[in-house]
């Protein structure tokens, strides 16, 4: 496969993705604050993670890859110099001054874009026959940045790996805590799809040098043909993550999943029955207890929740999107709508103290 440029807008998730396609010779450059792009210029960047059979986890450093890593300000790249881009930020930063003018650039350069935000960027739902995405626009922070996009040409890669930065690191350093796989939809133009394919052997061809010598590492791109493929993290965002949201703080997912393991199903099977209605198959789906088995491991807090704890006027609402879908199918479920209800009174609780 061609070495390819690929843009990539957000540095703590991005950088897992990046890591991958470094592996194969491509060319990747993040786009982040000041102080993070500086680090990452200086020193690269480091991703860790578990790696089933090994005692000890294993380290990824940047510049040791085949391909280069720079990193800029959303103001000093054009879109139309790179292959793909990626959108690796929290939805509610698209909508903040620079990073805004830059993702109309990205829409107007109608270079492929693939998300891999919890929250499905509205252009992508305007994929899905049927659905009236602008139902929608009230789970977006600021609807109005997606306009530019045609549907077409932006894709969803379901964000199935969970990783964190530690506090304690430098802000290039990137900690896998659940080294699932990503999960991309097909574009709607076969170049893309083509494009797509190779970058997925270029990863599944990754080995890296351990001292025991090369070893596959976890954590590949997988292409499907279905769109409802990536709404799979639909299901455990809701059991899951949002539920990390207390009225006065935070726990973790595994609390939140296994505290109540008859609850956490219920609002799962609802929300795979959402997709279902969507046009899911239940093949692309993910059944509960792989889930839950899964969320044992998941020993901190999702970001929605610690955004939230730490005062954050905004986060992503897929809690709302969801909701929203539901509703057009005069489905509810008295769990999300409960969710949904608590996330409102925190949010609006921290914008009163923003504005204040």
């Amino acid at each position: 496969m061609p070495r390819r440029n690929i843009l990539i807008l957000g540095a703590s998730y991005g950088s897992l993705l990046a890591s991958k396609l470094l592996f194969g010779g491509h060319h990747v450059k993040l786009v982040c604050l000041p102080a993070e792009a500086d680090l990452i210029n200086a020193e690269g960047f480091r991703v860790r993670m578990p790696v089933r059979g090994r005692k000890d986890q294993i380290e990824i450093d940047s510049r040791k890859l085949p391909g280069k890593v720079s990193a800029a300000g959303p103001k000093d790249v054009n879109p139309a110099d790179y292959d793909l881009v990626g959108l690796a930020m929290q939805e509610p930063q698209y909508g903040s001054p620079g990073v805004r003018e830059l993702l109309d650039a990205v829409a107007k350069s109608r270079v492929p874009c693939m998300s891999i935000m919890n929250m499905p960027p509205l252009p992508y739902m305007r994929r899905i026959p049927g659905l009236d995405a602008d139902q929608l626009k009230p789970a977006y922070t600021a609807p109005e940045v997606w306009d530019s996009f045609d549907p077409g040409r932006l894709t969803l890669c379901s964000p199935d790996p969970q990783a964190v930065r530690p506090p304690e690191e430098k802000v290039n350093v990137l900690q896998v805590t659940l080294p699932t796989n990503f999960k991309v939809a097909r574009f709607d133009d076969e170049a893309s799809n083509e494009m797509l394919r190779g970058l997925e052997a270029d990863i599944q061809a990754v080995r890296f040098d351990a001292p025991e010598g090369p070893i596959e590492l976890p954590v590949k791109l997988r292409f499907h043909d279905s769109l409802f493929v990536p709404l799979a993290k639909w299901a455990m965002l809701m059991a899951g993550n949002y539920r990390c949201i207390t009225p006065d703080g935070m726990r973790t997912a595994q609390e939140a999943v296994h505290s109540n393991i008859a609850e956490s199903r219920s609002i799962y099977d609802f929300v795979v029955e959402v997709c279902v209605r969507l046009g899911a198959s239940r093949s692309d789906l993910v059944p509960f207890e792989k889930y839950a088995a899964a969320a044992e491991s998941l020993t901190r807090p999702a970001s929605a929740a610690r955004a939230l704890h730490n005062g954050a006027p905004h986060i992503e609402r897929a809690d709302k999107l969801v909701q929203l879908c539901a509703r057009q199918f005069g489905m509810s479920h008295p769990v999300l709508d409960g969710i949904v209800a608590l996330v409102d009174r925190r949010l609006e609780a921290n914008q009163r103290k923003v504005a204040a």
